[in-house]
């Protein structure tokens, strides 16, 4: 059995997995959540097998915890947007009409991931917000390369039908 140093992991790991959570869910609450839940997560997963890397496998936790924290949300009656962490919102001194327009997109795109199917979003998020190739997504997941182009490609595909629906409905109001 591997004697893993989980202050260390932690130390090295934690911002990633912070950032990872946060861009995903978009608050400070869901983020910690999701921490402590990809944490709790790897520990368990470590207890049953070896672990080759960290740094992936805290990754995958994050973004899956990130998209069940999104699909919980998505499933709750939502009563009002509540104040938005401006300074979360990436960008050189939009005004206010392009950071209300931002956190309006932001919010769409968070939930539309939150109705993708769980590993086509899972997909997506490794792809577009961790950066990793196509080879890397298949072997995280364990599935084939040309399995994870298909999977991008759909997602890619509901979130823009997501996206536009959404747009068409708002426009008949």
């Amino acid at each position: 059995m591997q004697v893993i140093d989980w202050q260390l992991i932690v130390k090295n790991h934690g911002p990633v997995v912070w950032q990872t959570a946060y861009r995903l869910v978009g608050n400070a609450a869901d983020a910690a959540d999701c921490f402590q839940e990809t944490f709790v997560s790897a520990l368990e997963f470590s207890r049953r097998q070896r672990v080759r890397s960290f740094p992936a496998l805290l990754v995958r936790l994050a973004t899956a915890r990130a998209i069940d924290r999104l699909r919980q949300h998505s499933r709750q009656p939502r009563l009002s947007t509540g104040a938005a962490d401006v300074a979360a919102v990436a960008s050189n001194n939009p005004g206010p009409f392009q950071e209300v327009q931002t956190r309006e997109l932001a919010g769409r795109l968070r939930e539309a991931l939150g109705r993708l199917p769980p590993q086509e979003a899972e997909v997506f998020c490794l792809r577009y917000l961790s950066d990793m190739s196509y080879r890397q997504i298949a072997k995280e997941l364990g599935i084939k390369t040309n399995t994870a182009g298909v999977m991008l490609h759909r997602a890619r595909t509901k979130l823009r039908d997501f996206m536009e629906s959404e747009l068409k409905e708002k426009d008949e109001v």
